[in-house]
């Protein structure tokens, strides 16, 4: 390339530039940014909920449900002495008639269906069972076991660690807007400080213990021999629960 041409694209490249730098740089005094924040926070699990159950079925209504009466009454009993400061609540009791299967081959057009007999009676109840004490909780539920079953079980926090861990979880949150501040000004090659925070929502939309389990349904099973043998101990891992935030802030340049 001859040095005239050179001479040339060095103009041109210091023209382009000095136009560049001339471009006046849209003003964010005033502005205002919507910043969402969020935040959690982890904990173990310090409590559980237990589901019991027992169900029998007879082809007599009342000496199914004299069975389940007992056998509530017992795994109530053995739950209390295994777990003195635990919060028992029966629930559910349900008696439905069950009827036999209807004929593979249809009834003549001359023979009429008549009334349904039922062949026999279901009767069940449920024992909810809250407690804390995790570490005793394979040896309580090993012994309810021997009269009722395990129909169901959720760990979770109890309401006092939710509580203490509120603070955090705001705090985190919180915090997390902050950083989001400092990183958009400057992005838009402002100040920090130059923000001003006019609103903060936090909006509760946390999950903060999941949702609610839906009221047990009625087991499908057969009654079992009661056996006297020693019951295993079942395997429980109560593992965590994380609580979340999320808030968002309205923040206004100067």
């Amino acid at each position: 390339m001859s040095l005239s041409k050179l001479f040339l694209v060095a103009s041109l490249v210091a023209t382009a530039h000095a136009g560049a730098q001339s471009m006046p740089v849209p003003s964010t005094a005033g502005t205002m940014i919507v910043v969402p924040a969020n935040g959690e926070v982890r904990h173990a699990n310090d409590q559980a909920i237990v589901t019991f159950a027992v169900e029998e079925f007879d082809k007599d209504k009342n000496a199914a449900a004299a069975r389940v009466n007992r056998k509530m009454k017992e795994g109530t009993e053995i739950v209390r002495r295994a777990d003195p400061k635990a919060e028992l609540k029966t629930q559910g009791y349900y008696t439905y008639p069950v009827y036999p299967e209807p004929p593979v081959q249809p009834l003549p057009a001359s023979r009429a269906p008549g009334k349904p007999v039922p062949s026999g009676w279901r009767v069940g109840q449920y024992l909810e069972v809250k407690t804390t004490n995790l570490a005793e909780l394979p040896k309580t539920a090993a012994a309810a076991q021997k009269v009722l079953q395990i129909n169901g079980i959720d760990f979770g926090l109890t309401p006092a660690t939710e509580k203490k861990l509120d603070e955090q979880r705001i705090a985190e949150t919180y915090r997390n807007l902050n950083e989001r501040i400092v990183s958009i000004a400057r992005a838009m090659g402002r100040q920090p400080g130059d923000a001003v925070i006019d609103t903060v929502d936090f909006e509760g939309s946390g999950n903060y213990g999941g949702n609610p389990p839906p009221p047990p349904a009625p087991m499908m099973m057969r009654a079992k021999a009661e056996s006297s043998d020693a019951m295993p101990e079942p395997s429980f891992e109560p593992g965590e629960t994380t609580l979340q935030m999320h808030l968002v802030g309205k923040v206004k340049f100067k």
